[in-house]
């Protein structure tokens, strides 16, 4: 379709998005203007507001000097202009020209006293900047925090915060700050107060797990902008060893160092001066190290050989490469020594103070978490002030009526509630006009507007940059989760029956509630999936076994007994067990139900662990005083069945979330160190990775190997699949280097995917369009190793036939592998009329290392490359047992993986182990999609207590 357009058309289109991702064919056909503030043009900004507040006759004088200079050059052109004008239109001798040289004369008068203005007034400029420049620090203040908060809204689209707001904040910190004669105390005291009141302000609005994230990159782009942390060190924080590959780095000293340790070492002793003999300094006092590396809280103690050379940063690095689990803790110390305690202190929701600081105008936005509801709070504070509130909420049909409260509320003055505003996205948009286009003058000055709303990409930016955010999640915890249990309760629910299981029924359903709840954190040893319980699971429960005990009868004497059978199978299965999707997630949610729910429970002083005791009394607000008082405030993971390293297990996931997140949102444009610019550092990557990458296969000469070894053979078939498929992936990454050199250079336009290539490259990850034909990885220099491993494994077994041992973590498909196994033992037994269809895995745990086996075994295949996770291994008594302290992984010696027929199997013996299923999964994050095969491992203990553990054996623990 094509259609004339006339000459004079232009098309005008503006976006509130920061820094908007166009794609290169865009911006050949468009001009792009960047309105978007940069950091000098605010601090500039920043300081003239500051001078006007502080110094008010010194901007005067500053802009009549300015007026007075364009004046003065106004009137220079024009003198020059007019003697141009007389030159060019002057005909014959020009001495004979009067009014050319009267108009010169006057010119060179002119010139002579404007220019003895111009260097009086430069003089007064130098006086005037000088004076300003004295208050240049808040300026820069003021310009860090506001880039710091406009960073936080790549963290969660709702944390949005406009230019105007923060100038509101600014000239507000300005004015409140406290009064000192002195400029130098005085432009102190504007500097904390401000940076604390932005601190209070953003902080309000951000969840749990973003809040110690922001207060650290408060500290660090502080620090970096005064000049007191280099780059190089905030970005050995964030990225470690990453792009380092252990193979390639000195050997580690001792086997007590995690290798992902190691790699941080040696990078942190290649970029930071101060660790420059780190290395060294652990391999000739390695006791000490280890000693040091022990400790429950390495933070606090005193570090080998470095100890009185390094600052709070520098301790927080090391922390950060030898003890990721204690990297948050250490960077707490760092906020407060660089900040001030009051920045690692929780700052406690004022309701009061939101209401004064808003307006009719100004909505007041509730970021909903799971288990938050904040309406009993803005009912309650409506209540104090006296106000009516009207509550609605949006969903499809409800925009009229939320708009004619609105609109009511505009002239009476009432308060305004409208929940789950995610609901209804359009109304919002509608609402964001109505908002701009009022009159202030014609809004009710007592109206306010409240809003909830779960985080939506949709959710308009221009309505959340004109509104105040709030957060308001529950606390965490047993004692916590089970007080919110009982106050969905009344002493009603209580009297309910007189059976004596009716009340620890009650609590156990409280506790188990707050159990399945609190298991989430600690990732997938956890839950598989992370499930949202909820109010509503909770209350099916209860409602079930009150309907459970009216139908036994009140009488424990005359009805029949309580059937903890029925209630354990219902609430596993039904009221809980209908969110889980997952197989092992089933599992472990019944085997948690026959843990807790059993007639045990009746016994006076029964405590499910220490500390968690039932209460005994008729009262409800007995028991919330016993559970407020008896239950412990801080949880052990044995409350949830989980091993002592389970703490560890979701400290390092809190760690290595937030400085994710961190990497994620630095700007792109920054240059490296040592003066290199980013492009430039991933060239010379890219040029290393070419270096290391192998070769790609030559179809043909594969195909004649595999002829040659058997190329019918269902193994053999799995072998040219597997190098197919490295072949695509060994293929795109030659190819994306070579073209990202090419981009670099200009030779051809980079495209979004290489942009992203390039962004990945220097932040040490892989690509995602690398991922999409691989396997994730947490970084460039694991994925690449294993992309030579795999190499070398495939590669052997097309030259030299199959191996003695097979690593398993090298497949793509380890399933397929291992239906290959059980074809070939089929295959084997096919006289003895076996079907493929009839088979099961069969495994065995062997003593010996995979460095001890040489030769294959007669039926079946050896693996190994499996770490168990939640548990360890005891190899002289071939069973599961307990992980020691900061045993996250124990590899597993060789397994032995073979078929038999399904119902074949040997009965237990008397007094023979018990068998654990233990799941094997190809990566940490445990789905079905990851699930490989179920590996039996002999244990002492009832199956159920390695259930509760979350163990089980994973291919690759990264």
């Amino acid at each position: 379709y094509q259609r004339r357009v006339h000459g004079d058309f232009k098309l005008f289109m503006s976006t509130k998005l920061p820094n908007p991702a166009f794609a290169p064919e865009l911006f050949a056909k468009c001009t792009i203007i960047d309105f978007t503030v940069t950091m000098a043009g605010l601090e500039q900004q920043l300081l003239g507001r500051v001078i006007g507040q502080e110094k008010a006759e010194l901007e005067e004088e500053r802009a009549k000097l300015v007026e007075e200079v364009n004046n003065n050059e106004k009137r220079l052109k024009f003198y020059e202009d007019k003697l141009l004008a007389q030159l060019s239109a002057s005909q014959g001798n020009l001495i004979d020209d009067e009014e050319l040289i009267e108009t010169l004369a006057d010119a060179k008068k002119a010139s002579t006293e404007i220019k003895e203005k111009l260097s009086v007034a430069m003089e007064t400029r130098k006086r005037i900047n000088s004076a300003r420049e004295e208050y240049r620090p808040v300026a820069i203040r003021g310009s860090v925090l506001y880039f710091l908060v406009v960073e936080m809204s790549l963290v969660n689209p709702m944390y949005q915060t406009s230019l105007n707001q923060f100038l509101v904040l600014y000239d507000t910190g300005i004015e409140k700050s406290e009064w000192h004669q002195l400029t130098s105390k005085r432009i102190q005291s504007i500097i904390e107060y401000t940076t604390f009141a932005i601190f209070r302000y953003v902080g309000r609005g951000l969840f749990e797990e973003h809040k110690l994230m922001f207060v650290l990159l408060m500290a660090c782009k502080i620090q970096m902008r005064n000049g007191s942390l280099s780059h190089s060190s905030f970005q050995t924080l964030l990225k470690g060893g990453a792009a380092l590959n252990i193979a390639e780095v000195r050997p580690k000293p001792s086997s007590w160092i995690p290798d992902k340790s190691w790699l941080n070492c040696i990078a942190l002793a290649d970029s930071v001066k101060v660790f420059k003999n780190l290395p060294d300094l652990i391999q000739r006092n390695d006791s000490t190290w280890r000693y040091w590396w022990d400790q429950e809280a390495p933070e606090h103690t005193t570090i080998p050989d470095l100890d009185d050379r390094l600052d709070v940063f520098d301790r927080m690095l090391l922390v950060r490469a030898l003890r990721e689990d204690r990297t948050m803790l250490s960077a707490v110390d760092y906020i407060k020594e660089t900040l001030g305690n009051q920045y690692a202190e929780p700052q406690q929701l004022d309701l009061e103070s939101v209401v004064t600081e808003s307006h009719g105008l100004m909505p007041v936005i509730f970021l909903l978490s799971q288990g938050s509801d904040p309406t009993g709070q803005i009912e309650g504070l409506a209540k104090k002030h006296k106000k009516r509130i009207g509550a609605i909420s949006m969903g499809q049909g409800q925009e009229p009526a939320a708009h004619a409260m609105v609109q009511n509320g505009f002239v009476s003055g009432d308060w305004v509630l409208c929940q789950n505003c995610h609901l209804g996205l359009p109304f919002l948009r509608e609402l964001e006009e109505v908002l701009l286009k009022a009159d202030k003058a014609n809004i009710h000055d007592e109206f306010r507007l409240w809003m909830t709303s779960e985080p939506n990409p949709s959710f308009p930016i221009g309505l959340l940059q004109m509104s105040i955010k709030l957060t308001n999640e529950p606390p965490q915890g047993m004692r916590a989760g089970v007080l919110r249990s009982y106050s969905w309760m009344t002493q009603d629910v209580f009297d309910n029956f007189r059976r004596p299981e009716w009340r620890p029924l009650l609590f156990t359903i409280c506790f188990l509630h707050s159990i399945v709840q609190e298991r989430r954190k600690f990732g997938p040893i956890g839950w598989c999936i992370p499930y949202e319980y909820n109010f509503g699971d909770w209350n099916a429960s209860v409602q079930f076994i009150q309907n459970h005990l009216t139908t036994i009868g009140d009488d424990p004497k005359k009805g029949a007994p309580v059937s903890y059978d029925t209630i354990r199978y219902m609430v596993s299965e039904i009221q809980y067990g209908g969110r889980v999707t997952d197989d092992k997630d089933r599992v472990l949610l019944a085997t948690l139900t026959e843990v807790f729910i059993h007639p045990k429970i009746l016994t006076p002083d029964f405590a499910f662990t220490p500390g968690y005791i039932i209460p005994r009394f008729e009262e409800i607000i007995k028991h919330r005083e016993f559970i407020a008082s008896t239950m412990p405030e801080v949880d052990t993971p044995e409350v949830f069945g989980l091993n002592a390293n389970a703490d560890i297990t979701y400290r390092l996931r809190t760690a290595q979330s937030v400085l994710s997140t961190i990497l994620d949102i630095q700007p792109r444009q920054s240059s490296g160190g040592g003066g290199a610019t980013r492009e430039e550092q991933v060239v010379q990557t890219a040029d290393e990775l070419l270096k290391k990458l192998p070769p790609a296969w030559n179809k043909d000469f594969v195909k004649e190997n595999m002829v040659k070894w058997g190329h019918r053979e269902p193994l053999n078939i799995f072998c040219s699949q597997e190098i197919d498929r490295l072949q695509v992936v060994i293929i795109l990454v030659r190819r994306t280097l070579n073209d990202l050199k090419l981009a670099v250079a200009g030779t051809i336009i980079m495209s979004t995917e290489l942009q992203e290539a390039l962004d990945c490259i220097y932040d040490s990850r892989v690509p995602p369009r690398w991922v999409r034909v691989s396997w994730p990885a947490p970084n460039m220099g694991l994925w690449f190793a294993d992309v030579i491993k795999r190499h070398e494994q495939l590669d052997d077994w097309q030259l030299h036939d199959r191996p003695a041992k097979y690593w398993l973590t090298g497949f793509f498909n380890p399933q397929g592998f291992l239906t290959s196994v059980r074809q070939e033992v089929c295959r084997k037994h096919a006289n003895d009329g076996w079907s493929l269809d009839e088979m099961e895995t069969k495994t065995e745990v062997l003593k010996q290392e995979k460095h001890e086996i040489d030769r294959p075994p007669p039926e079946g295949v050896f693996i190994y490359g499996l770490f168990l996770e939640g548990c360890s291994w005891d190899k002289g008594r071939q069973r599961v047992k307990e992980a020691a302290q900061k045993e996250m992984f124990r590899e597993l010696p060789v397994l032995h993986v073979t078929g038999i027929e399904a119902g074949h199997k040997p009965p237990k013996q008397k007094g023979a182990l018990n068998k654990f299923k233990c799941p094997v999964y190809k990566y940490p994050t445990r789905n079905d999609i990851n699930w490989v095969f179920d590996c039996e491992l002999n244990c002492e203990e009832e199956p159920h207590h390695w259930i509760m553990r979350g163990c089980c054996l994973l291919c690759s623990v990264d």
